[in-house]
């Protein structure tokens, strides 16, 4: 048995003899040795000499316009435009039109899903019943200003009457060339209906 003040000890090895030492008392131990880490090499006369020569000669440089000169009598990367035009995706987005069947009939049936769908409400339809009982749209129009391209009015459509085309030169000096009707949309159809049905049957087993 020990006294009420008892003395918790631990052995240290220090300097190669067992000591005993208090606990709560650190030993602070003086180092002989340092290691460096990622410690340069030592350089040889070669890494000198590449070294001189590369801040001597500005060997950089006459590399880099090199390769400028050697970009001279390469094929260009850019394309002579409007003279030369780039190819463009069949799922490419740009000018509206309603496309017609190749009777002459038009495609739009006046579901007017186009108008529901459109996020920008740029569509306005009105339509009425025709004598044999079919409905047909009496007004079409879209204004362009408002439209931001999402192709959701060609997505809804049942019967593939609004598209948008592969034109995308129709820039415009005022607003009011912006607002098409349904003749422009028409026209629009009549003009690029080829490459129109050609895109459509290239992406038709993606839709």
């Amino acid at each position: 048995m020990m006294g009420p003040l008892q003395i918790i000890a631990r052995t240290t090895k220090i300097g190669g003899f067992l000591k005993i030492v208090p606990n709560g008392i650190n030993i602070c131990l003086s180092r002989s040795k340092y290691y460096y880490v990622n410690k340069d090499k030592d350089k040889t006369w070669t890494d000198i000499m590449e070294a001189a020569t590369t801040h001597m000669f500005i060997l950089e440089i006459i590399r880099g316009m090199g390769i400028a000169v050697s970009q001279i009598f390469r094929e260009p990367a850019t394309i002579n435009y409007p003279f030369e035009k780039g190819p463009l995706s069949p799922r490419f987005r740009g000018e509206h039109a309603l496309r017609r069947y190749p009777s002459g009939e038009e495609r739009c049936i006046a579901c007017k899903l186009c108008e529901a769908i459109c996020p920008a409400q740029a569509i306005t339809i009105e339509a009425e019943e025709r004598a044999d009982g079919s409905r047909r749209t009496t007004r079409y129009d879209i204004d362009m200003s408002k439209c931001i391209y999402c192709g959701f009015c060609q997505e809804a459509c049942p019967v593939d009457a609004i598209v948008e085309g592969p034109n995308f030169e129709f820039s415009t000096e005022t607003h009011e060339e912006m607002l098409y009707n349904k003749e422009k949309l028409l026209n629009n159809g009549d003009k690029w209906e080829s490459e129109i049905a050609s895109n459509i049957h290239a992406d038709h087993l993606y839709r």
